[in-house]
């Protein structure tokens, strides 16, 4: 029997996720970010980006992008239209979520655990100075992700 066989199912489970960081950024290094990611006050941030080949991506933006999509493409395609537009146009978690990024690896969405350890370990040293105020991990296990509430249910 091999190693990986004799490992619990769940530790082998666990190993199949994958992961996307999320930083969440001062009031005006959000700003600054949305306009312009290679903007000189961003440096100490874009310098551990590129070391791990990593992009941010507002949240905001990414919102308001697949709700454009939707609207030009027609909403029935677009499963999270309603909720994404009822989340947009709500003015506590539009300022929640404009400060919100997503950070890709080499372009993907999401990424290996070790990928996301490195590059979290990295990010610490930012918290709670002038630009990131807090790092979140999230995971592609279903059980671990916001179900859609029923009244945006199609």
């Amino acid at each position: 029997m091999t190693a990986a066989a004799r490992e619990p199912v769940e530790m082998r489970v666990k190993e199949q996720w994958q992961y996307q960081l999320r930083a969440y950024l001062t009031d005006e290094a959000a700003e600054v970010a949305r306009i312009d990611r290679n903007d000189s006050t961003l440096h100490p941030l874009k310098e551990i980006l590129d070391k791990h080949h990593a992009t941010l991506v507002s949240q905001f933006d990414a919102f308001q992008s697949y709700v454009a999509a939707a609207e030009k493409e027609g909403p029935e395609s677009f499963p999270l239209y309603q909720w994404t537009k009822a989340t947009i146009e709500d003015p506590v978690k539009r300022a929640k979520h404009s400060r919100s990024f997503a950070l890709r690896v080499s372009g993907k969405e999401v990424y290996p655990r070790e990928i996301a350890d490195k590059l979290e370990a990295d990010l610490q040293r930012l918290v709670g100075g002038s630009l990131v105020t807090r790092i979140s991990r999230h995971d592609t296990n279903p059980a671990n992700n916001l179900p859609i509430p029923s009244e945006y249910r199609a």
